[in-house]
């Protein structure tokens, strides 16, 4: 038995062409891919994990769903996804409730609103971070008194 042999969860094994009669398990995850001579202008949104290999340029919309910017994807938008990996190149803001990690490969200009951040050494950042729950500054709607000095009061 081969100390480093391939297998899936059911213990079959990958590293040759299944035989006749025999079937290896379907990932049920649902992921699309944007391939490397494809070029989008606009916004895009999608229900399901997305892999970018190609060019966008404008705005992605995937709020529930996980994003990655492939090696060879170059995007030039904000991104609103649930997590982010970039591999590739990106010129834009990254809005993501989750982590976002930036592979040793990859370039990113723009601010980052996250959760969490991962930074691989080698990755090359020029932006702003700001990790935690988005926070809206809303004014509370009160008199004020002119003797007091106060302008309005604040609340987080």
């Amino acid at each position: 038995m081969a100390m480093f042999k391939k297998s899936d969860d059911d213990g079959r094994d990958l590293s040759s062409p299944p035989k006749i009669g025999q079937t290896r398990a379907v990932r049920s995850k649902n992921v699309s891919v944007i391939g490397p001579t494809l070029i989008i202008k606009g916004e895009l949104s999608a229900d399901e994990d997305l892999v970018i290999e190609g060019q966008i340029e404008g705005t992605i919309a995937h709020h529930k769903k996980n994003l990655t910017v492939g090696k060879e994807g170059r995007v030039k938008a904000d991104i609103h996804a649930s997590s982010v990996i970039i591999e590739g190149q990106l010129v834009g803001n990254i809005h993501s409730e989750g982590v976002v990690s930036l592979s040793r490969d990859s370039s990113v200009k723009g601010d980052i609103y996250c959760g969490r951040i991962v930074m691989e050494d080698g990755a090359r950042f020029s932006g702003r971070i700001e990790m935690g729950e988005a926070r809206k500054a809303t004014v509370v709607k009160e008199p004020v008194s002119v003797e007091s000095g106060a302008a309005a009061k604040i609340s987080a």
